[in-house]
Parts: structure tokens; C-alpha cells; sequence
């Protein structure tokens, strides 16, 4: 099969693909993005689990990495409530899992202050014992926004300030700073570690597109029966600043999604980017992915 190679101009291209087929022999393993990619948060895109389904039965490993700020067990359940294939996947690993490993060397006294859903509670081993109000936190526990729906991070403003005049430190489970939720775009943990760091604060990450979550996701690899190097994997996300990125901090190859939180700024629908918008996008947030494509489909 052809091998996409980026033409060799003065304003370098992203080659736009039609299906995953035409990469898909070129790598052994898919470090695979969930939300935006396999699923809208409400729903599971089909085509793209398909993709995945014949990508696995050539002999490709695929691993799915979230920055959902919830154990994987957790996501698996999700996975399965929207129809999502098992067999469209190996393994997954979340920044929940990462922040759940932290937070248990913490020890259960030490206590922090919460800031998310009450799903996302489950990140802190033991809940009752670990959770503090503003006085008594010695660090911020941000999973995202109380009521998403409804929400922004201007709501958080005044406490924000606050926390930050007491010194903590915030720790945040999900560096997204924006997701879909269906049709919706609704804003996630990293806008308001966004804020906090604007006003000073010191944040400490996990997930993508920081190393840690790397750390662990290579480690998945290497523990296979036939060991997977950086060159033999692929990345595939719609997160420029988090997929993307992440990916190329790591040296490893990316296929970019721009039907997801970027689609507005490169094409006129979700469904057809332009190639000029798509690599001035590109170009204007120092991203260089091997090509890229609407959406996830074989």
C-alpha cells in the first residue's frame, strides 16, 4: 500500500484521507482518542468503532486513551451502555486511572478540596476521609464543573480566587478544556485549571497531552508479547492541543479528527474541511499530523 508522505512545499500540508485504510498498514498499534473520536458522549459513532473492528482483525492492537476523569472500569461500563464493541478494542487507560494512583500515594488524610460532578467522586479512594472543605484542603481536586449544563468557568471565579489566596496546589483529572456532549459543546476540567493557572496557580495534570499519561500507555505496549516502539504507533484524536500534540511530544505519528472541537475552524461543516483553513489551523498551533480526516472511518 502507498505511504502518505507530507508534500515537500514552503507551506507544508496535511494530507486529507478518505478512509483509515490508507494508513492503517503503516502502523502495528493505535493510541486511540475516546470522546470525539469513538463517541459524542451520548452515543457511539459506529463507522469509527468499524474502523477499529477491521484495523484489529488485520492484526493491529488498539488502546484507548481518555482523558476522562474516571477509572477505566468506569468507561468500560459507558462503553458498553452506548453499543460500543468490545471487540473494537484491546485495552484503555484514562487520566482517571493516573489521578486515582496519585491520590491514593496522598494517603487518606490528606485532604482536598472537590471540584466536579458527583461521578467523578470515584477518583479519590476513599471519599469520606479525603474530602475537605475550603478551610481544611491542602490541595484542589478538579474533575470538572459541578452542573456542566448549565455552567461556565466565570461561575468559579470567586471561589477560584479564593483557593489561590490559601496557596493549593490543584490537581486536574481532565486537561480538555472543551468536549461535545451530543450536539453541545460544554466545558471541561482544564478550563478551569485554565483560570487558576491564569491567576497564578500552580496545576499538576494528568492526561494528555502531558507525560505522565504517555509514561503509562507505552508501558501497555511494551508489556505485550511482541513489544510496540514509538515508530510503530499511531495516535488518533480530534484534541489538537491535547491528541495532537501529546502525540508529537512524544514523537509519535497522529492522524487528527476534524469533525470534532476544531470542525468550526477548518471547514465550513464538520463533514468537509478545507485544506487551506485546515493547514492554517494547523500551522497556527505548532500541530503537524500525518494527515487527517473528518472522521474516524475505514
Amino acid at each position: 500500500m502507498t505511504q502518505i508522505e507530507k508534500p515537500n512545499t514552503a507551506t507544508p500540508q496535511v494530507p486529507l484521507i478518505e478512509g483509515f485504510a490508507q494508513l492503517s498498514s503503516q502502523y502495528k498499534g493505535l493510541i486511540c482518542d475516546l470522546w470525539g473520536v469513538v463517541h459524542n458522549g451520548q452515543d457511539a459513532f459506529p463507522a469509527a468503532c468499524e474502523a477499529l473492528k477491521t484495523y484489529r482483525a488485520q492484526g493491529g492492537y488498539v488502546l484507548l486513551l481518555s482523558n476522562a476523569p474516571r477509572p477505566s472500569d468506569n468507561v468500560v461500563a459507558m462503553l458498553d451502555r452506548m453499543n460500543v464493541p468490545k471487540d473494537a478494542y484491546d485495552d484503555i487507560l484514562t487520566s482517571g486511572d493516573a489521578t486515582r494512583d496519585y491520590l491514593a500515594s496522598l494517603g487518606d488524610t490528606t485532604k482536598c478540596f472537590y471540584i466536579g460532578p458527583d461521578r467523578d467522586q470515584g477518583l479519590l479512594p476513599n471519599p469520606d476521609s479525603q474530602k475537605g472543605s475550603e478551610e481544611e484542603a491542602e490541595y484542589i481536586l478538579c474533575s470538572g464543573l459541578y452542573d456542566d449544563e448549565t455552567e461556565t468557568p466565570e461561575n468559579y471565579a470567586e471561589l477560584l480566587e479564593r483557593l489561590y489566596a490559601r496557596g493549593l496546589k490543584m490537581v486536574c483529572a481532565n486537561p480538555d478544556v472543551v468536549v461535545h456532549r451530543g450536539e453541545k459543546m460544554i466545558y471541561a476540567a482544564g478550563a478551569l485549571a485554565q483560570e487558576y493557572k491564569k491567576l497564578g496557580g500552580e496545576v499538576r495534570y494528568f492526561g494528555k497531552p502531558h507525560g505522565p499519561i504517555y509514561d503509562a500507555a507505552l508501558a501497555r505496549f511494551a508489556g505485550l508479547k511482541t513489544a510496540l516502539e514509538k515508530s510503530h504507533l499511531l495516535a488518533i484524536g480530534d484534541g489538537h492541543h491535547t491528541d495532537i500534540l501529546g502525540a508529537q511530544g512524544q514523537n509519535i505519528d497522529a492522524l487528527f479528527i476534524t469533525g470534532g472541537i476544531a470542525a468550526e475552524h477548518v471547514g465550513e461543516t464538520p463533514a468537509a474541511p478545507n485544506q487551506e483553513k485546515l493547514d492554517e489551523f494547523c500551522a497556527e498551533h505548532d500541530i503537524a499530523p500525518q494527515a487527517a480526516m473528518p472522521y474516524l472511518i475505514w
